[in-house]
């Protein structure tokens, strides 16, 4: 992942932030907001937090992965507004923590999880910004597929700001990749709809249109975003542009199931 633009804070300073943030994920442990102690914490720094410590999980000695695609949040008007912003955030997905429908995640691995259902992008040619639009996603894509987000925030009682879930890889924990494939050409994302149920009760409903306004918006966002940094989307890369609804809490013995009707399911258990 290339680095954002030189910042003002120390690089020494930067790597201490991504080590408490890196040590608290490891160990379960939240720690208080990286913009409480810092202030002047800007999103540029956040960034450079962010792929600190995506340089380091790709380079580990004793457990590398690779980067798979990337999450998109904050794309949703209540989520903006709570934290003061009128723009998404991206995160990295690593290829460890993608998984398949029917996975079980266990409790034991995350702080304060939360679940959100999203149509996952696959990409079938390389996206590369400026000027990307929802169309040239839709272009490029192979396949849509249902899939569940397992959010989770190593910052105490998710009480971030902008800044703090941006150097926390924008909340992301899991993904969960449902099976059916579906080429965008062949249904109306805008309007594709999902029930999402916890333990059999329905308990959020939604459309495509709640990321916004249509899921590849979101796609295209994040490919002009990521063009300053030099970072192009690539073939086979999973995209996920935002929840249809808001996120759910998941404990253990939940069982979670997203129906996209004619995109398909996809479930998890909290174990």
């Amino acid at each position: 992942m290339s680095a954002p633009e030189r910042t003002g804070l120390s690089r020494t300073t930067l790597h201490a932030m991504a080590d408490v943030l890196m040590l608290a994920e490891i160990g379960r442990e939240p720690i208080a907001p990286l913009s409480a102690a810092y202030a002047d914490l800007t999103v540029a720094e956040a960034y450079e937090i962010q792929a600190i410590n995506a340089r380091s999980r790709v380079a580990s000695a004793t457990s590398p992965t690779r980067i798979v695609g990337h999450k998109i949040g904050l794309t949703s008007e209540a989520m903006q507004e709570m934290l003061g912003v009128d723009e998404p955030d991206y995160g990295c997905l690593y290829a460890d923590r993608v998984l398949d429908s029917g996975a079980a995640i266990a409790a034991a691995d995350l702080i304060a999880p939360r679940v959100e259902p999203e149509i996952a992008f696959v990409l079938a040619r390389p996206l590369a910004g400026p000027g990307v639009t929802a169309q040239d996603v839709l272009a490029a894509t192979a396949y849509v597929l249902p899939s569940l987000e397992v959010i989770d925030s190593r910052i105490a009682d998710w009480r971030i700001r902008l800044v703090d879930t941006i150097a926390d890889n924008a909340s992301c924990a899991r993904v969960v990749l449902g099976e059916q494939r579906t080429a965008p050409a062949d249904v109306d994302l805008a309007v594709a709809a999902v029930e999402l149920r916890v333990n059999g009760e329905t308990v959020e409903q939604g459309d495509g249109g709640a990321v916004l306004g249509h899921p590849a918006e979101a796609v295209a966002w994040l490919a002009n975003a990521l063009a300053g940094h030099g970072v192009t989307l690539e073939p086979g890369h999973v995209l996920m542009p935002g929840s249809l609804t808001a996120a759910v809490p998941f404990s253990q013995g939940d069982h979670v199931v997203a129906d996209f009707g004619r995109l398909g399911s996809v479930e998890v258990t909290c174990a």
